[in-house]
């Protein structure tokens, strides 16, 4: 039969080897619709269909790629419009507005019947009102990663509290750099630095409490406090300037010419610091500084596959999602030559990369406060826009902050 790509070049084909399921006679077309438009998950999402298509031969798996930003705005008209079998979205709260308008489907009986085996440790991130609506691919560190060449230079050693941390950065500026480099030209990178001063200073739950839209902006004495840790490296100057102009990206090159020393970023980064010629001997990485007396919470994003409620090949969807949760599979795309992230699956193997091992330790032995998705994640999406063009506009004119936080606190009462 033939088998359909669309912009499938360049797919990096898996073993047909790996997780033969129990769905052995699918037939007709299996359509995925994917934001991994990124050159590394590209060529993951057009492995797997390609892998998927070749070990069901009654099977045609299409597979579209669209770009990860626009995917944001356009997954709603895709899912009730001549919908996809499969697409791509996150985890927890995310989920929730296409859970609520039933444009996902409910998949509880493949996390009750076996059919999604060592997936027990991330089944919460996939829950909404008791049920199951897709599954988890990967997830991946927070952190900051920094310039270990300059840190030994200027005879620095990774800060464990809030207060070594702004001591090192004083050394840091005197030096003639920056501290940090950031670009929050699309607004998120700033949530970044929110979640983490906010865990940090008021602990994981009252984060997760304002997430849920329990606190208020404007009078709870944690939130403030929050902002007033942040202004302290504001006003010390840490930040690159301009870096509402830059996106992620393009605040990659501060870092890179060692113009700034450290980049709060997921791991992600990584592959983007090497290409760029870094060695791992110049970058290291270590978990945000303690502030307050709490157990340390961090940010891991999970990316999901859902299956559309209007999906037409619901059989052959639900095999690919039993098929990508594998073992093997989830070894073989997180690995450190693939999506270089960890894998969700518990009987997975963590890729052997000194980023990814140490993002496995932390998450694993050293986040007792909990697991967080990430501020666009966490809170409802309007709360969510508000928000981060409230701590961008934080970042530039720290002086704005009551005037901002009315405004959240005004969507707070609007969105919950």
């Amino acid at each position: 039969m033939l088998k359909t790509f669309t912009r499938a070049a360049g797919a990096l084909v898996l073993t047909t080897a790996l997780a033969q399921p129990a769905y052995a006679d699918l037939s007709g077309t299996l359509r995925i619709m994917s934001d991994m438009s990124n050159p590394a998950p590209r060529a993951i999402i057009e492995g797997l269909a390609a892998d998927f298509d070749a070990m069901h031969p009654d099977l045609t798996v299409e597979v579209d790629v669209v770009d990860r930003e626009a995917w944001k705005s356009q997954i709603r008209n895709a899912l009730t419009a001549d919908a996809p079998d499969v697409i791509n979205w996150y985890a927890a709260n995310r989920m929730g507005p296409y859970v609520r308008a039933g444009l996902f489907e409910d998949i509880t009986d493949m996390w009750e019947n076996g059919d999604l085996t060592g997936l027990d440790s991330v089944k919460g991130a996939m829950t909404m009102d008791g049920k199951q609506w897709g599954v988890p691919y990967t997830y991946y560190q927070w952190g900051i990663y920094y310039r270990e060449d300059i840190f030994d230079e200027l005879g620095l050693t990774e800060p464990a509290t809030f207060e070594e941390e702004i001591a090192n950065c004083q050394k840091i500026l005197d030096s003639g750099r920056k501290c940090y480099t950031i670009g929050t030209k699309f607004l998120w990178t700033a949530g970044g630095w929110f979640d983490y001063l906010n865990m940090r200073t008021n602990g994981f739950d009252h984060h997760m409490a304002l997430a849920r839209g329990e606190l208020s902006w404007t009078e709870d004495e944690g939130v403030r406090a929050t902002f007033a840790n942040w202004r302290k490296l504001i006003d010390m100057g840490a930040f690159i300037d301009d870096h509402q102009t830059y996106s992620w990206q393009e605040a990659l090159p501060f870092f890179v010419k060692g113009e700034a020393t450290a980049y709060l970023m997921g791991n992600f980064v990584v592959p983007h610091l090497r290409e760029a010629g870094l060695t791992d001997d110049q970058i290291d990485f270590y978990q945000f500084p303690k502030i307050g007396d709490h157990p340390m919470g961090e940010d891991a994003p999970t990316d999901t596959f859902h299956i559309a409620s209007n999906a037409k090949n619901k059989e052959a969807a639900r095999a690919f999602l039993q098929y990508v949760t594998s073992p093997e599979v989830q070894t073989k795309i997180n690995a450190a030559d693939g999506l270089g992230q960890l894998p969700v699956n518990s009987n997975a193997t963590v890729g052997d990369d000194e980023f990814l091992q140490q993002g496995f330790v932390m998450l694993s032995q050293n986040a007792t406060g909990g697991i967080a998705q990430f501020f666009d994640r966490d809170f409802p999406a309007e709360m969510a826009k508000t928000g981060m063009e409230g701590l961008q506009e934080f970042m530039v004119f720290p002086d704005n902050l009551d005037d901002i936080l009315e405004r959240l606190e005004f969507t707070r009462q609007d969105v919950y």
